[in-house]
Parts: C-alpha cells; sequence; structure tokens
C-alpha cells in the first residue's frame, strides 16, 4: 500500500506520480487521503489515527 495525503508539499499529489506509478505494483494499491484538519501535510505518515484503519484493512485482506 503506498499513501499519500493531498497535503503534502514534498510529494505533492497534483505531479500525478503516484497514480502513474502505482500501476506498476503487482499487488499494490495507492491510497490518497484527503487534505483536512487532521493531516499535517508530508508528516502525516507519523500520525497513525489518520492511515491505521486502512493498515488493519490491508492486514486482513493479506491474511486470506
Amino acid at each position: 500500500m503506498w499513501m499519500n495525503s493531498a497535503d503534502d508539499f514534498i510529494n505533492p499529489p497534483e505531479l500525478g506520480i503516484a497514480e502513474h506509478e502505482s500501476k506498476r505494483l503487482k499487488n499494490g494499491r495507492f491510497l490518497l487521503i484527503p487534505a483536512s484538519e487532521k493531516t499535517h501535510g508530508h508528516g502525516t505518515h507519523t500520525w497513525a489515527v489518520i492511515w491505521k484503519d486502512h493498515l488493519a484493512e490491508l492486514l486482513q485482506e493479506s491474511a486470506h
């Protein structure tokens, strides 16, 4: 799983790089987390409360 937040200024989603390159992931997917008062730009990846449900879903799918 490749995640990015919409307010990431270092890896800005407007460039479309992740959407394009994630198609090369054999069993992966790209998730764009919408910008909100809870996201923290490039630092969103350090706030598990924002993405933990997506990780739990990935782990559940991986168990099968």
